[in-house]
This record gives C-alpha cells, structure tokens and sequence, in this order.
C-alpha cells in the first residue's frame, strides 16, 4: 500500500512501541536496562504528503499493558520473578500509578518535514501531566513507519527507579521506540 494523503489507524498486530531503559550509578551492573513494551495501544493519523503541517497525530497506550520483553547486562538473567516484579513496580503509584492514570496520550500539534523525514511536536500527558514531546521518523512511502522519542521521565512526576540505597537507579531518560509495517486507511476525514 502506497501512503498518500487521508487518515490511517496503526497499533498491535503490526505495530510495536517499545520503551528502552538504561542503568545509572555505582550499582548500574547489578542492575538490567529493559526492553519493555505497549501491548495494547492505538493510533491515527491524518497525512496531507504536500502540507505536513496539516497533518495531524494522536497515540493512546494503556499503562496496564507494559509488558517487559528484555533485560540485558546485569549480574544474572532476568527471571519470570524479576520480570513479574518489574510490572507491579512499574504499575505503582511511585511510577505510573495504572489504576488512576490507566492511560498515556500523545497528541501533537505541529508536524514538519517529508514522508521520509518528519519531526512530530506534540502534548505527551502521563500521570495527569502535560508536557512537550518531540518524536521523530519516517517512512518508505508504502506504510512504513519508525522512529523514536525521548522522555525524561522527572518531567513527568515520574521518579525514576532505585535500588540498594540508590547505588542502583535507572537512568532519567527512557527512550521510545516505534515500529509500525501497515496503516490501516479509515473512513476519509474530508482533509484536502
């Protein structure tokens, strides 16, 4: 499928949203960086290919849905236990606090660049907060999409992780990253 102007859907089964964490301080190699990913989330976009700046981008990810797939370094492999815990910290109130804020939105309000190099400015909001977010990407023009994102979580309410006294804290910055193989075309929004 070719992408030209109109709107498209995108999310799981073909597409991936995946956080990236690292380690910090002098405990970092007890420690694991995660890989840890949005199973249920949704998108759209309206694309106008000649004017980007009428395009338009909206993403929902349902916190609850934080899955961690990977853990690398460390001074032992992440277990099904660690992997378990990983997701009950991660769904407190200390980090994303899921049963209050089940969800983290991205809608942006300004998109500049081409189909094959774009910048996406928008509002993030996690936890009740809104901030600025920049994501970056492009596309091969036949429904490919990817790109990336950082986000400090701080900025957001969000204190990031420690352990052993804070020897052990992930790293402030997370990095997001996004996969998507196929856009689903919806019902046309009357963009031209």
């Amino acid at each position: 499928m070719t992408l030209s102007d109109g709107a498209y859907g995108f999310g799981p089964p073909t597409g991936r949203l995946l956080i990236k964490t690292s380690r910090a301080g002098l405990g970092r190699k007890a420690g694991h960086d995660l890989t840890i990913e949005a199973t249920r989330w949704s998108g759209s976009a309206v694309v106008v290919a000649d004017d980007p700046g009428r395009s338009s981008v909206t993403v929902t990810v349902e916190t609850g849905s934080l899955t961690v797939r990977e853990g690398t370094g460390g001074l032992k492999p992440l277990t099904d236990a660690d992997r378990a815990e990983i997701k009950r910290t991660l769904e407190g109130e200390a980090l994303l606090h899921t049963a209050r804020h089940p969800t983290i939105t991205f809608r942006s309000t300004s998109i500049t660049g081409t189909l094959p190099s774009f910048e996406i400015t928008g509002d993030l909001t996690i936890k009740g907060r809104t901030h600025t977010a920049t994501v970056h990407g492009g596309s091969d023009g036949d429904g490919m999409v990817c790109g990336w994102a950082t986000v400090t979580q701080s900025t957001w309410g969000i204190k990031p992780y420690t352990a052993f006294l804070g020897a052990l804290k992930l790293a402030d910055e997370v990095r997001v990253e996004y996969a998507v193989t196929e856009l689903e075309p919806l019902p046309d929004p009357g963009v031209r």
